[in-house]
């Protein structure tokens, strides 16, 4: 799976970066290389969302999960 990032050099120093597709999924890091190994990170964490959770934020609605590749 691929995603566009934006990766933008910080005030204070180092780099920040975010993935647009991904609302609120941001890092940042002090090089280019450990600003984009943590965004990889991030968004893995953001993505990662158990069965459990699902089912709690469907009860009481008529709703089913399915799944779909990209």
């Amino acid at each position: 799976m691929l995603f566009k990032v934006v990766l933008e050099k910080a005030e204070e120093g180092g780099y920040v970066v975010y993935v647009p597709s991904l609302q609120g999924c941001i890092s940042q890091g002090e090089s280019k290389e450990e600003t984009l190994e943590n965004i990889k990170e991030a968004i893995e964490v953001y993505l990662d969302i158990n069965d459990a959770e699902i089912e709690e934020q469907l009860q009481g609605k008529k709703a089913e999960v399915v799944e779909i590749s990209i």
